[in-house]
Parts: structure tokens; sequence; C-alpha cells
């Protein structure tokens, strides 16, 4: 997908600071942080929402979220604690529409969310 900017990291065509590499997932520090540490994991291959997700993408929702925690390991923020966020859809605040989860980290959060 070539209109899709996470689609054009994963191959490389774009080289935003990574945190983390696998073989299905990458991480990288967003942007447009919202937190002091606010890193993005994402699938290698395109899918562009959580509800197009099907029953054999389990290892690689899997591997997003072990990706994430170990993301949250590499940003010193295991002890004081972080939050992950997958948003799904516009009404969520989807704005790519290439699966991710937000990790953010170094302030305190507080509930419920937005």
């Amino acid at each position: 997908m070539t209109d899709c900017v996470f689609c054009r990291i994963a191959a490389g065509e774009m080289e935003p600071q990574m945190i983390l590499e696998t073989e299905s997932v990458l991480a990288f520090h967003d942007l447009n942080p919202v937190a002091p540490q606010h890193a993005l994991v994402i699938p290698r291959r395109h899918i562009a929402t959580l509800d197009d997700t099907v029953p054999e993408d389990r290892e690689v929702l899997g591997d997003l979220m072990l990706a994430g925690a170990e993301v949250a390991r590499k940003l010193d923020l295991e002890n004081e604690g972080y939050r992950t966020v997958m948003n799904c859809g516009h009404g969520a605040g989807q704005s790519v529409y290439h699966i991710h989860l937000h990790v953010l980290g170094g302030r305190n959060f507080s509930w419920p969310p937005g």
C-alpha cells in the first residue's frame, strides 16, 4: 500500500527513530508524541483496523502486545507504569489505517481515558 505511511516505514522507505525490529513488527518513536514517552508498534504486514483481523492474525496480534511490553522495558517504563492503546476507526481517533499499538509513559494517566 504505497499511500500508507506505516507500510512505507515497513518497506524501509522512511526511517523513523527505531526502538525494536522483529520479523513481524516494528516499534519506533511517535513523531507527534502525547506523552514524554510515546512509541508505536506496527505489524510489517498491512492490516487497516482491528476489525479487519481474522483468526489467522492471532500470532501477529500477540507479537504486537509482546513487542509493546519490550518497548516499555527499553524505555524504562515498567516500574512506573505505562499505557497501551489501539484505536479502531475514526470515532476512536485512528488516523493511520494500519493497525498500531501506542505505548505511552512518563506521566500519570487518568481514567477513563479521553
